[in-house]
Order: C-alpha cells, then structure tokens, then sequence
C-alpha cells in the first residue's frame, strides 16, 4: 500500500489539491479489503473520496461494485455526501471494470 506523501503528490501532479486530507482504515468501514481510503477536503468544502488499490492480480468488475459498496458506506460513516471520487488502481484492470467505475463518475488512473 501507498502512502500519504505519495498520494498527495500524485494528486498534485494532477492539479487536484486539498485543504485537509485523511486516511480512513478500511476496518472502520466493516471490510477486510486490501484497500488504502482516504478522504480530503477541498479548497471549496466539498468531501473527496480517494481510493489506492495496488494488488499483482486483476480487478475484475465484481471487485469494482465492491468499492462502490465501500464509497456508500464512507458517506454514512461521515455522515456527508462526497462530491468527487477518484480511484488509482496500480493492478491490471478490466475493461469492463474500468467502465463501470466511469459510469459512476469516478475518476479513474490505471498504473500497471
């Protein structure tokens, strides 16, 4: 798993800036998943969703409904909509997978 200096800077580098910016652990949120999560704030309040998933198998789109999963249930755990979602995946990713995440607005950097 990645960390946070890591993740700042990559987001950085995509002219994405936040004004507070936290890791959440995947336990708080009832799942056992490998997954690093992380909720910022930007510079107009609005909540950010930020989810780092590095693994050496692909990600299927099962796995992908999953985090959507996951992404509904930060939003009740800070009790608070989240405007952006974005998603860094460094695995390979299905097409179809990868299809889904942007049908639900997510913002999606495959790495392989």
């Amino acid at each position: 798993m990645e960390n946070l200096k890591t993740i700042v800077e990559f987001l950085q580098t995509k002219q994405i800036i936040f004004k507070s910016f936290k890791e959440v652990s995947p336990k708080e949120l009832g799942t056992r998943k490998k997954v690093s999560i992380y909720i910022g704030t930007d510079l107009q309040g609005y909540y950010a969703d930020i989810m780092w998933l590095e693994k050496k198998s692909r990600v299927l789109r099962k796995e992908v409904e999953e985090l959507i999963k996951l992404h509904e249930k930060l939003e009740k755990y800070i009790d608070s909509s989240i405007k952006k979602k974005y998603i860094i995946i460094v695995a390979p990713l299905c097409s179809k997978a990868k299809v889904l995440l942007e049908e639900k607005n997510w913002k999606v950097w495959h790495h392989v």
